[in-house]
């Protein structure tokens, strides 16, 4: 059985901005601009089915991208 995916964060970090897992410690990716580490990190979870989150410079979620397979989508 494979593991489930877990969301991407697009986080400041002292380098730039970085792409990493939910829960993880390594960056898959990092950037220089934060529209460059935007662009990566939502193609990356666009590619898995998984959310995107996107986090201001003090760290705080700023938007959420929906890729469709969350575990609990809304009723409406």
């Amino acid at each position: 059985m494979m593991a489930e995916k877990k969301s991407i964060h697009t986080v400041p970090t002292e380098e730039g901005w970085a792409n990493r897992r939910a829960g993880g410690e390594r960056a898959s990716s990092t950037h220089s601009p934060k529209s460059e580490a935007q662009a990566a990190g939502r193609a990356a979870a666009k590619k898995d089915g998984v959310e995107h989150l996107i986090h201001n410079k003090d760290g705080k979620i700023a938007e959420r991208k929906s890729n469709g397979n969350e575990p609990h989508p809304p009723k409406g």
